[in-house]
């Protein structure tokens, strides 16, 4: 299974076409755009998300809400498109301003000096994260075919502008949603949103460490054999492709770096006729492959680069000193990100479920998924 997409933040549209998909998947729009409008949340956010009220529609691949085993291409319309005409429409003469003040900690400087523009508009444009609503899309219709075969992916944040959150007794997907912040810790909760209010009044933004965790994951997906068919590597590469994620960990990841092997390592028992792990540091890959645990993942997101006190950066045409350009921007997109990195794990682990069970139909992946389910009882 492979994916695409195309489009620019103020751009006509965004496009994504996903291959690989089996038919008789049942689907619809509801499905996505309920993922789209949990993405448009969150504490923090910036005027943006008023305007879009992103909706899917589909292209091709879907008949009656059934896949067909055919590319599935989706679109979803930029709202805002309209407004930026003067800077974005796709033919004529620009008659904008250009964007020659790069911003710190953007694609901005980088992106012209690589692709020859003096224009950072032609760079940060498609830098921008407004391409991840076309992954949460796509990721939907990964998410709903896992959700066939009883895997399950919801994410929570466990730390953002320097508080950190209390590991939760259990995890429930409403309660999560229903904090501004998708925290499932209540006072920490309450500590992060006020660390919000403080960064805005100074004009900065806020970073912080989301958690995103699959349950349901038969034992083998993924490969001892070859670095680019571990379900760890994988992983890491697709969150760390995210915007803004510059470290991802799996299972107890740094903390386990300065253990005992004896602390850090998940016991095997035996018990009622399978194997079970009393604990899951691992969290959920070994070798490279999935162990039936749940799959447990965390992603650090910086702080977002445009801010409304910006930082010293130098003009692209005419090499003076100023203060970066400012573009509108959040105070903080942690908790959506959440909803991305669920996304983008559901895309790898339908990837691989789909490499391990094969099949061009739901029905061929759900008979070859039971023929391994039969053969792993003792």
């Amino acid at each position: 299974m492979r994916y695409l997409t195309a489009g620019e933040s103020h751009g006509p549209a965004l496009v994504g076409i996903l291959e690989g998909m089996p038919a008789g998947l049942r689907v619809g729009r509801a499905a996505v755009d309920a993922q789209l409008a949990r993405r448009q949340g969150g504490y923090g956010r910036g005027m943006r998300m008023k305007i879009e009220r992103d909706e899917v529609e589909w292209l091709s691949g879907l008949r009656f809400g059934v896949t067909l085993g055919s590319p599935i291409a989706l679109m979803i319309r930029n709202r805002d498109h309209a407004n930026w005409l003067d800077r974005m429409a796709p033919e004529g003469e620009p008659s904008g301003r250009p964007f020659t003040r790069p911003r710190p900690g953007h694609a901005d400087l980088a992106g012209t000096q690589k692709y020859d523009r003096t224009d950072a508009r032609d760079i940060l444009e498609r830098a921008s994260a407004r391409e991840t609503a076309m992954r949460v899309a796509l990721g939907t219709v990964a998410r709903e075919f896992l959700r066939a075969f009883g895997v399950e992916i919801l994410s929570h944040v466990v730390a953002l502008g320097g508080v950190e959150a209390r590991a939760p007794e259990r995890l429930d997907r409403e309660e999560i949603d229903a904090s501004p912040v998708r925290c499932a810790d209540a006072d920490s909760a309450q500590a992060m949103m006020r660390a919000i209010d403080e960064a805005q009044l100074h004009g900065d933004t806020l970073g912080g460490v989301v958690e995103v965790v699959a349950t349901g994951l038969p034992v083998g997906l993924g490969s001892h054999v070859h670095w680019d068919r571990k379900v760890d590597g994988l992983l890491a590469q697709a969150l760390m492709a995210i915007p803004a994620i510059k470290g991802v960990e799996v299972g107890m990841g740094f903390w386990s770096a300065g253990q005992m092997g004896s602390a850090v390592h998940d016991e095997i028992l035996f018990e009622d006729g399978r194997y079970v792990r009393p604990t899951n540091r691992a969290g959920g890959s070994e070798g490279g492959i999935t162990n039936g645990e749940p799959l447990v993942a965390r992603a650090a997101m910086k702080p977002l680069s445009s801010l409304r006190r910006p930082l010293r950066s130098v003009d692209l045409e005419t090499k003076e000193p100023f203060l970066a350009q400012v573009e509108r921007s959040d105070i903080t997109a942690v908790p959506a990100a959440g909803v991305v990195l669920e996304a983008v794990m559901a895309l790898v682990l339908a990837d691989l479920f789909l490499d391990k069970f094969g099949g061009d139909s739901m029905g061929d992946v759900a008979a070859s998924l039971a023929h391994y389910t039969k053969r792993l009882q003792p």
